[in-house]
């Protein structure tokens, strides 16, 4: 039955990594199981994610290395502190509801050192495995968590816009805007939310409470903007980041160079602070 449910699971893994993923049907044995990969390296070149059904109520998720994924090691092994720092973050934020193991090695401080390395994580749901239901809470809970991982050690990040660009005169032109990696990357907006929720920080708006699926308008705001940084250092989101509404994020950047804190907004809207 995972296999109907295949492009609900890509749109849930694309959106999750922000990198375009590849998924395919393996039907081999009793219950079908789903590949998952990223689409740019062929399915043996890189980490490798298997999606199968997992007792009457649960799923089992299984993350190897292909045979020939020489390379995509080699570079995994130069990723920087920060981007390990990120990684080991996602898997940690999987829920505690789902068993994650990491062969031969500790959970708080995990390395892929060689094609060996595996990742095994269940989870057991209270209704069947087959509904959408289900199938999204693995797909966010533990598949994105993993994938994104395994995109920050390898490097899956949007190119920069060309900077220097003058806005058009004209409505409706094209508009180059130069916005700084960090700031974009899906995997510090999903590791934000998971960590902080996904009501604003402000104003406590929840927007999926209010919009259901089309509430994922929460935006990601930077406490110290990165253009006030004097030197660079390690970029932490768990502590760096936090969930704010469109109306709010936009509020706290009307105070320029240095925005409004949030617990300054919190008083403009004569709210208390916690």
């Amino acid at each position: 039955m995972i296999a109907h449910n295949r492009e609900l699971i890509l749109r849930e893994l694309e959106e999750g990594t922000g990198a375009s993923i590849s998924v395919e049907v393996d039907d081999v044995g009793l219950r079908s199981s789903l590949r998952i990969w990223f689409s740019d390296l062929a399915e043996q070149r890189g980490p490798i994610a298997e999606l199968r059904p997992h007792g009457l109520r649960g799923h089992r998720v299984d993350l190897t290395f292909g045979k020939f994924s020489g390379p995509i090691l080699a570079q995994i092994a130069c990723a920087s502190s920060e981007d390990i720092q990120l990684a080991r973050a996602l898997v940690a934020s999987i829920l505690p509801t789902a068993h994650v193991e990491i062969h031969g090695q500790q959970l708080a401080n995990w390395l892929v050192l060689d094609g060996r390395f595996r990742i095994v994580a269940t989870i057991r749901h209270d209704d069947s495995p087959n509904t959408d239901a289900s199938i999204k809470q693995t797909c966010r809970d533990v598949i994105v968590p993993i994938m994104a991982a395994m995109a920050e050690l390898i490097g899956y990040d949007p190119i920069d816009a060309v900077s220097g660009m003058d806005a058009p005169d004209t409505e409706g032109a094209t508009l180059h805007l130069a916005v700084l990696r960090r700031e974009r990357s899906p995997r510090n907006r999903l590791l934000c939310l998971r960590i902080h929720g996904n009501c604003c920080k402000a104003c406590r708006m929840a927007p999926y409470d209010i919009y259901g699926e089309a509430g994922s308008i929460i935006e990601i705001h930077h406490l110290e903007p990165l253009a006030n940084l004097s030197a660079p250092r390690i970029y932490d989101p768990t502590a760096d980041l936090v969930p704010l509404c469109p109306n709010c994020h936009r509020a706290v950047h009307t105070r320029r160079p240095i925005p409004y804190t949030v617990e300054e907004l919190r008083g403009l809207m004569q709210l208390p602070n916690d």
